[in-house]
């Protein structure tokens, strides 16, 4: 009979047929600048009534929308409209089709760069380079790390990377970091500590001379010779630097600031000026150097976390490999004072591990079979057997390292006005040193010629902006890893200055104010349901559910369930769970599945959630489940306002009797209870009225439930993120421990962070412009120029290593 069936040649059939072959679109936009949770849910909501478009979802946390467009040939008519229903809910937000393919980040190894001026040109280049999403230059720790939208064209990329950095660093070597190689330290170590020696030598050789010719009586002509080879042993490789890159038409660097000053000492016939200023500047720039490689030595042994090796147990054998072999599965062996090289469970032995790296907790906690254990901690004492659950990419360590070091490149508001700053401030110099040795000898009466160029001289030799551009990065990178030292993880420069101006702290309750860890206080059935029938149609009913409230429920249960009994379960956001079991409906959930269901409940008054249940459409009882607020909480909520928090609220899904009586029992100022997630939002969205202009309202959640919140918060705190991958994604700082007092010692270090950097500002400078003012008026000289420069670099270098330091704060 089927066979017989024939499909005719009728309109509604060729329709049929036509559309049939209508090739469906997909496409996916970065919604830049997208700010507002409701907003987005807006957009989502009119994007959909679009007639034309499949399907439209937009992403608040990610930004993004995935939009399938049901034909083809109206894809370019239906972008245009969605463009303008965007900007018609957020004018300023930007949308952009998301580039194809994969994006590749990589690093490049700059060794040897010791110029941060330099570092910044190099950055802003790469920038400039086809096919190259963005670039950063790290000065800190010498890398460039780039993300390339155009996979074909890496090796291009990669080549025009090099000639850049030859052309504005010529001894810079260029070294790219493939992701499993390590770059041999050693080697490194022993190539720098022979340049170093034979850049003391060359320089006291030169010293020798200099202080020859200046102690002695010789001839013009010999003295001349003298203090010209020992300006060239001393000063000849800044004078090659200097026509090296005027030829690269990169002049205004301090190359040239150096050469035109000393050469230009020569010329008005200041021999030893000219080879004491140099000389006073190499060794200025030494010690600088020193102090740079010092504090990013300190900064890297702070994060001294990556595992060298893993034991691999192998049958009865045990191979020592690379972390980044192991595979999920896999078993390795963990001997006494050895790093745990990855993520995974004991299965075997007990120790007591050292967790003071992550989280800067000093006392041991003890492990044993069963538990969970993270790596980059340290087994103290026992000998411990580890089942491996995440590869060396996805582990705690490699998570945290990756945070760490790429921190720099999300750069602090004051890092870039200084970065923007050094760009104009020297070439200004240049050309009023330029105006001080022309203008004056014109127009003062009596003004002798050689004095004003001597003047502008020491004019150049103080203009050198090093001061800046080296120590502010350093002192924000040394906060991050001083607040890492201390189980603060904070991913960049900007949320670490954003901290300075919080205002407003809004915590969530559970697992964040509280310990999380809910247990079943009282179980009350109703309707001829017994206890053990009340508790069995909950823990069914939340069987698929990883809250904290069905654990507790599951954990009081205590007996295996069998999941083939529960059937259409349905999670109702807000209110709890719908499921069919052994054909009775059962409803799982808050007051509000009640009502929302027409069940007529008890209203219970107690401390605790309660949790209500009906089988059938009939009230069958309900069940009081307890949290217990932790002992950090209070002394969280004290340093907070000690350090001058003006407001702290409690967002809760909670119902209001537990939120009321937490709220009084820490002295919270405001509490809002009984949310739901979006809810959440639009609280924080009424908060935002009451900060001043430059106020930041901060969120403190979980990581995991309130990644929206966290996301549109100003500062996005996620509190016990260890190991949760959606608390390290969502969160702008993570809290590796489960204390909210943290919190208050996280502002604290951005503080002393901004107060070290706003010191370097002031004291640079300050310095420089006194200088330059007695210098113009000629009661400054080349040696105080010097001191301007390299003297108050060095300085602010040492400064700005005190930002490592959080002990008593």
């Amino acid at each position: 009979m089927a066979s017989n069936i024939k499909i005719s040649n009728s309109p509604v059939n060729a329709k049929l047929s036509n559309k049939n072959h209508i090739k469906k679109v997909k496409k996916e936009f970065m919604l830049e600048g997208l700010g507002c949770a409701n907003c987005a849910a807006k957009m989502e909501q009119k994007i959909n009534e679009l007639d034309g478009v499949n399907s439209a979802n937009v992403n608040f946390l990610t930004k993004t929308l995935i939009l399938e467009i049901k034909e083809s040939s109206r894809v370019e008519e239906l972008i245009e409209a969605v463009i303008n229903i965007v900007t018609s809910i957020e004018a300023h937000v930007k949308v952009r089709e998301k580039e194809k393919g994969k994006i590749l980040r990589k690093e490049i190894l700059l060794e040897g760069l010791c110029c941060a001026n330099c570092a910044g040109k190099i950055e802003r280049e790469s920038n400039n380079i086809d096919g190259v999403k963005s670039a950063t230059v790290d000065f800190i720790s010498t890398k460039l790390v780039m993300e390339i939208n155009d996979l074909s064209k890496q090796n291009d990329i990669i080549d025009n990377v090099k000639k850049i950095v030859k052309r504005i660093e010529p001894d810079v070597n260029v070294v790219v970091i493939d992701s499993k190689d390590k770059v041999s330290k050693s080697n490194d170590k022993e190539d720098e500590e022979e340049s170093n020696k034979s850049e003391i030598i060359r320089l006291a050789i030169g010293a020798i001379i200099f202080v020859i010719a200046t102690a002695m009586k010789f001839s013009n002509s010999v003295e001349l010779l003298l203090y010209l080879a020992s300006y060239i042993l001393v000063g000849g490789e800044v004078v090659l630097g200097a026509l090296r890159n005027i030829r690269r038409g990169q002049v205004f660097d301090e190359n040239f600031l150096m050469s035109i000053a000393t050469i230009g000492a020569f010329a008005i016939g200041e021999y030893p000026e000219g080879v004491a200023v140099m000389l006073f500047y190499q060794i200025g720039e030494m010690f600088q150097d020193l102090a740079v490689n010092r504090s990013r030595k300190s900064i890297s042994a702070l994060m001294d976390i990556r595992p060298d090796f893993a034991n691999l147990k192998i049958n009865d054998d045990i191979k020592k490999v690379e972390p980044e072999e192991v595979r999920i599965g896999d078993i390795i062996i963990v001997k006494p004072g050895e790093k745990v090289p990855l993520d995974g469970k004991v299965i075997e032995g007990n120790s007591m591990v050292d967790t003071a790296a992550l989280t800067g907790e000093s006392v041991p906690r003890e492990v044993g079979v069963g538990d969970n254990i993270l790596s980059g901690v340290i087994n103290k004492n026992g000998l411990l057997t580890i089942e491996v659950e995440k590869e060396f990419g996805d582990s705690t360590v490699a998570k945290i390292l990756d945070l760490v070091q790429n921190a720099s490149s999300k750069k602090a508001p004051t890092e870039n006005f200084i970065t923007k700053f050094a760009r104009y401030y020297t070439p200004a110099v240049v050309f009023s040193a330029l105006a001080l040795a022309v203008i004056p000898p014109f127009v003062i009466e009596g003004a002798i010629f050689s004095d004003w160029i001597y003047r502008a001289l020491a004019f150049l030799v103080v203009s050198c902006p090093c001061a800046l551009v080296v120590s502010i990065p350093l002192g924000f990178f040394g906060g991050i890893g001083g607040a890492s030292k201390n189980g603060i993880l904070v991913k960049g420069g900007n949320y670490l200055e954003a901290l300075n101006n919080v205002e407003i702290v809004v915590f969530d309750k559970t697992g964040t104010l509280t310990k999380g860890i809910f247990k079943v206080t009282e179980i009350k059935p109703e309707n001829n349901i017994s206890e053990d029938e009340l508790i069995a149609y909950a823990a069914f009913a939340e069987n698929y559910s990883n809250h904290p409230i069905a654990t507790s429920i599951l954990r009081a249960y205590g007996k295996e369930i069998a999941s083939d009994k529960v059937k259409n379960h349905e999670e109702i956001s807000g209110h709890g769970v719908k499921v069919v079991i052994e054909g009775k409906e059962v409803l799982v959930g808050n007051y509000k599945l009640m009502n929302k269901e027409n069940i007529s409940y008890n209203e219970v008054e107690t401390i605790g959630t309660v949790v209500h249940i009906a089988v059938d459409k009939k009230y069958a009882g309900y069940i009081v489940i307890s949290d217990e607020v932790k002992d950090d909480s209070a002394k969280a909520i004290k340093s907070l306002k000690a350090i001058g928090v003006k407001k702290i609220v409690m967002l809760t899904g909670d119902n209001k009797t537990v939120g009321a009586k937490i709220a009084k029992e820490l002295g919270l100022d405001e509490v809002y209870a009984e949310l739901l997630p979006d809810q959440k939002v639009e609280k924080l969205e009424l908060l935002y009225k009451e900060k001043s202009a430059k106020g930041k309202i901060v969120f403190v959640g979980d990581g995991i439930n309130d990644a929206p919140v966290l996301a549109r918060a100003d500062i996005g705190i996620a509190m016990g993120g260890v190991g949760s991958d959606a608390a390290i994604e969502a969160a702008d700082v993570v809290i590796m421990t489960d204390e909210p007092s943290k919190i208050a010692l996280a502002i604290k270090i951005a503080k002393k962070t901004r107060n070290i950097v706003m010191q370097n500002i002031v004291f640079a400078l300050g310095i420089k412009l006194v200088i330059l003012v007695l210098v113009a008026f000629g009661i400054g000289t080349m040696w105080e120029a010097v001191f301007g420069d390299v003297g108050v670099a060095l300085i602010a270098v040492l400064n700005a290593m005190r930002a490592m330091k959080v002990e008593n704060i």
